[in-house]
């Protein structure tokens, strides 16, 4: 493990794509400040990766409160210089348009694309000065086209790739890299598993390739950092060779 003076923050540190995401950039020698509601969850996360040598700053983390995602940042930033920031933050729900409440709706909208806006506009306040930095966000199939009961995700998701887009082309010539995932599948976690099981029955999980690994989302998140500048990616879109699309 090559050692650097530089940490990658995730938001939306989760059991599945956030803690494969930490692992995978811990692993290439960067400090991982995770973040999420409820950070003691993140303990077993903290003990593999630190079992394996890396380093990792747990925190409890709301992404819809600007204060603290300010501060979540600055201290990243103030252990050693934010490298890399990525937005993780799921919010997936479905409803049937008569049943999605002004409540519901606003608050996939705080989660989803509001947070993701504070996080990136307090990472670019940091990475600006320095001239570098990656700020990432992930997307899914909501991002693009809006399905029967995901009025609140998708427009959500819709507005997250809006504001990443604009980043984009306003940060990149400052070169700093701003991307946007596409996660178009089901990400193999026991929730999707469940709600496949529910609507389709067993014979849905008998297919592993139509599910995505988290540690393949992670993997597509190192390849977005690794590119030269000189062929950045705004948008990869990613799906097992199973899926239809």
């Amino acid at each position: 493990m090559t050692d650097r003076n530089a940490t990658v923050a995730v938001i939306g540190a989760g059991d599945f794509i956030g803690a494969e995401i930490a692992k995978k950039f811990a692993a290439e020698g960067f400090t991982i400040f995770a973040g999420r509601r409820n950070g003691d969850k993140l303990a077993p996360l903290v003990k593999e990766i630190e079992a394996k040598g890396g380093s990792i700053h747990a925190r409890s983390l709301d992404a819809r409160k600007e204060e603290e995602i300010t501060a979540f940042l600055n201290d990243a930033d103030a252990h050693a210089p934010l490298e890399v920031c990525i937005f993780n933050v799921g919010a997936n729900v479905n409803f049937p348009i008569l049943d999605t409440t002004e409540r519901v709706f606003r608050k996939v909208w705080e989660m989803a694309c509001y947070s993701g806006f504070l996080a990136g506009r307090e990472a670019a306040r940091l990475m600006l000065p320095r001239g570098q930095g990656n700020i990432f966000f992930t997307g899914a199939t909501a991002s693009l086209r809006g399905g029967s009961g995901f009025a609140a995700f998708a427009s959500a998701k819709f507005g997250l790739r809006a504001v990443a887009q604009s980043m984009a082309r306003e940060l990149g010539p400052k070169n700093i890299h701003v991307a946007h995932l596409v996660i178009d599948s089901g990400v193999d976690t026991e929730w999707v598993r469940q709600r496949r099981l529910e609507s389709l029955g067993p014979d849905a999980l008998d297919n592993p390739d139509l599910l995505m690994p988290p540690a393949s989302v992670a993997e597509s998140y190192w390849q977005l950092y690794s590119q030269p500048r000189s062929a950045w990616t705004f948008e990869m879109e990613i799906r097992p060779f199973g899926e239809k699309w």
